[in-house]
């Protein structure tokens, strides 16, 4: 039987999270996490959406994303997990799942829940002891942020 369909409704903002398969790590080495990056700029290539945060850590990862229009964020999604999966087994000669399933998102609020789910997203690193400031981690739109206001660094989807 077919799985149904996700309702992802334009104009909604949504906390997207997919963990590795077993807990196990999907990013081992700078490299992947860049590639990971790159892969979410093209995906906004492909389908616009708007990137409001992301951090991507060494077995999962976490998204703020607000589709324009209905079923955008399953579009969006299926392209840059099944590229990212692609990227992954040609590059580390493996098969089979990478991602624990479905990726899981869950519709924002536009209000304070917004802001709370932003630096959620964003501190996550310093949660898990990665770094001394969130803002230390490379991986996530905080450090992009950061680069902005001191470099004109453009971060994936603005």
């Amino acid at each position: 039987m077919p799985r149904t369909a996700r309702a992802s409704v334009g104009e909604i903002s949504y906390h997207v999270i997919n963990r590795g398969n077993a807990r196990q790590d999907v990013f081992r080495k700078k490299g992947d996490y860049q590639a990971f990056v790159d892969l979410i700029a093209r995906a906004c290539e492909r389908i616009r959406m708007r990137l409001l945060a992301y951090c991507v850590m060494p077995n999962h990862f976490h998204l703020a994303l607000w589709p324009y229009s209905d079923g955008d964020l399953g579009k969006w999604m299926q392209w840059l997990l099944t590229a990212h999966v692609r990227r992954y087994h040609q590059h580390y000669k493996t098969s089979g799942h990478v991602w624990q399933g479905r990726f899981k998102a869950f519709p924002v609020e536009h209000d304070d829940h917004m802001l709370t789910v932003l630096r959620y997203i964003e501190r996550n690193p310093l949660r898990a002891g990665l770094v001394a400031q969130a803002e230390e981690w490379p991986w996530s739109s905080l450090h992009r942020w950061e680069l902005t206001q001191q470099t004109n660094f453009i971060c994936p989807c603005t």
